[in-house]
């Protein structure tokens, strides 16, 4: 068995000079990456780590990450790579169910209990002590990672993977795709999740290049490293692809991908309407689709543009995976092939993980003699391709009926002016279907004939499936890897009771959103003196209406306004939130003396913000500038605007027309408490 750590060494034997990692300007060659790899796996003996400790390490799109991953693995350490910024109560569930002794992270701050240091720390170290650490060969039966699940259905589990599947899944990822030595591959995934781990550790085992990214929605940075870097292939999520597409024009969609070898999609179903506009612009590049776990990997590939006609399928397992269907009920394997033969998935192999790190109970409902069970529900043709229904616990019973939300899904996602779509069950306000079918669309309302939409649906779908309510969004809450969270979808419901029967103010709080990208259409003038005159109305403390409104419209302007408070909050090592390209930024300052000033600004900031919505233009609320208004360098500016000295920015909007739909705010638990009986 070659484990990445071997692999590694043996390239930088074979191929030293070459370039292993990219981000931006920076490069590291494989031999400069074994040296440091070598290094820090020397310092985290010397500070105790070893075989068997758990290291949980915030996944980073940065060498220090990747360098002091691969080493703690190098010591025989099983690594726990989590999501960057996590949340207290994630990083606090994750440490107490593993134990870990240690948190590697960007900024080194312990949390309650966690022993904690920074990347920057350890590199440093690992360079002043000039110890290289000792290597071990491995059993193949170790455990060397656990990847925890995003926990969209509860907590996070963390799946336990042995160095053998670890190996074996590298394998097919390599092998599945088609990857070659000579490719240079963009990697703009979150590293803490198996498609962009698997990935990674792909390349690097057969000694291909990676290009690190941080995110993938701008199409501007992602050409710009495809034509930069002279990159082959792109690992890609269908719901990034789409909004990349969004931002530039179809003729020019083969100038950007086109030099591309390869796209591979993974991490949820590409939507067939985007497989086919990507065959139809891109001709030359192969598409891959490839369906992947947290608990198993890349198991199911599907080059498109060698088989066209299985476009609407997950793929194909490889020879040393096995796949068959399991009943709902009993688990009892199903022999047959058919849209009509319909069960979970279940999956076996040595790719697969060996149970969830400190939870029997869940890993033995999930193995099963052997066997990796899914709670997707799937179908297989003659020719061994698999096609998804929809997890078994998303499909709706409507009476007595049962009704794939991804078969209404596709034929809405087909009507003309529909983005996307999602289709959840919800219980039957008249108690008598048991679940009714209600559908989620993003689109521009005002586009779509809800008449004609239902009369299109009629004639594709049966009555029983035609959803039972229409509601429009920006945009549809997705995890980090844009899988659809249809629990969110359904809270949403039972929290509003359906958006569309609320009055127009409440639908506009509920459909709020926070944008960040904006086109370059004007905001017209009779419409933003409306929006100010909105946050004039707003309460006022006392009514001693103390605060004021500074319109900046100049995109220069806003530009260095922009540029000068990011330095400084960068310098102050303060929070900074971006924007790009806003038509107008609003600040609202107020009197410091005034003890009420932050609670008018927060007034009159919303109702500027939802006032914006309701004329269809996006906002965000921007509060950067309310800790460093004292600065030099800022109150010179604010000089310049006209704001007073003893003024406070508490906040500022950023305005204009949405490039990109937002996501809703995540909910939290415990928020409200009520007290006494009504």
């Amino acid at each position: 068995m070659d484990t990445l750590v071997e692999a590694i060494e043996r390239n930088r034997e074979i191929i030293p000079d070459k370039i292993a990692l990219r981000y931006k300007k920076d490069i590291l060659t494989y031999r400069e990456l074994q040296n440091k790899i070598e290094l820090v796996s020397g310092y985290l003996e010397s500070i105790g780590i070893e075989k068997g400790d758990r290291i949980i390490l915030e996944a980073l799109s940065k060498f220090d990450y990747v360098i002091t991953f691969i080493a703690a693995q190098r010591v025989g350490a099983i690594t726990i790579p989590i999501e960057r910024a996590p949340k207290f109560e994630v990083l606090n569930h994750i440490y107490n169910l593993t134990e870990a002794k240690i948190y590697l992270s960007s900024n080194g701050k312990s949390v309650d209990r966690i022993s904690a240091k920074s990347y920057k720390t350890v590199l440093e170290q690992a360079k002043l002590k000039q110890i290289r650490g000792a290597y071990k060969k491995p059993s193949p039966e170790d455990i060397g990672e656990l990847i925890f699940t995003t926990g969209s259905t509860g907590k996070p589990k963390g799946t336990t993977h042995t160095l053998k599947g670890i190996n074996c899944n590298m394998k097919n990822t390599w092998h599945g795709i088609g990857m070659l030595d000579t490719d240079i591959i963009l990697l703009p995934l979150p590293l803490n999740h198996s498609f962009g781990m698997r990935v990674l550790r792909s390349a690097l085992l057969i000694g291909a290049t990676i290009v690190l990214q941080n995110g993938s929605v701008f199409i501007k940075e992602t050409e710009s490293n495809i034509e930069s870097y002279s990159c082959t292939a792109l690992a890609c999520v269908s719901t990034a692809m789409e909004m990349m597409l969004q931002q530039i024009d179809e003729t020019k969609v083969g100038d950007v991908f086109g030099r591309l070898r390869y796209i591979e999609f993974s991490a949820g179903a590409v939507p067939v309407q985007l497989r086919k506009k990507l065959l139809r612009l891109l001709p030359n590049t192969e598409i891959h689709n490839t369906w992947g776990s947290s608990e198993s990997g890349g198991c199911l590939f599907l080059n498109l543009k060698e088989c066209p006609d299985k476009i609407e399928s997950m793929g194909k397992p490889l020879d040393n995976i096995q796949v068959c269907l399991i009943e709902q009920d009993n688990n009892k394997i199903l022999e047959g092939i058919g849209e009509k033969v319909i069960g979970k998935m279940a999956l076996k192999g040595d790719m697969q993980m060996i149970g969830y790190w400190g939870q029997e109970d869940l890993s033995k409902e999930i193995l099963k003699d052997g066997w990796l069970i899914m709670s997707d529900l799937v179908w297989k043709d003659s020719d061994g391709y698999f096609y998804m229904i929809g997890r078994a616990d998303d499909i709706i019973n409507t009476a007595g009926e049962k009704v794939s939300p991804n078969e209404i899904e596709t034929v809405v996602n087909q009507y003309l002016n529909v983005k996307e779509s999602a289709c959840v069950g919800v219980k039957d306000p008249d108690g008598v279907l048991g679940e009714i079918p209600i559908i989620y669309i993003v689109a521009d309302k005002n586009l779509i004939n809800l008449n004609s939409l239902k009369e299109y649906l009629a004639q594709k779908l049966s009555s029983y499936k035609i959803p039972s309510h229409f509601i429009f969004l920006d945009s549809l809450p997705r995890n980090a890897m844009g899988k659809i969270e249809r629990k969110k979808l359904r809270k949403m419901w039972e929290d509003s009771k359906g958006i569309e029967s609320l009055n127009p103010v409440l639908q506009n709080i509920f459909q709020r959103r926070s944008i960040r990208n904006f086109t370059n259409q004007s905001i017209p003038k009779d419409i933003l003196e409306l929006l100010i005159e909105a946050g004039k109305a707003a309460p006022s403390g006392k009514n001693l209406k103390t605060r004021r409104f500074t319109v900046i419209q100049s995109e220069n302007e806003i530009r260095r306004l922009k540029e000068i408070t990011k330095e400084i909050l960068v310098r102050e090592k303060k929070t900074l939130n971006g924007f790009e390209n806003p038509k107008v930024l609003i600040l609202i300052s107020n009197d410091r003396r005034n003890q009420d000033g932050i609670q008018d600004s927060a007034c009159s900031a919303e109702n500027i913000m939802l006032s914006a919505t309701s004329f269809g233009l996006g906002s965000v609320w921007l509060n950067g500038l309310m800790t460093i208004c004292d600065i030099p360098e800022i109150r010179m500016k604010l000089d310049e605007y006209k704001i007073p000295k003893n003024h406070i920015v508490w906040a500022a909007i950023a305005l204009g027309y949405p490039e990109t739909t937002g996501i809703p705010p995540e909910e939290k638990g415990n928020v409200v408490c009520y007290i006494g009986e009504a």
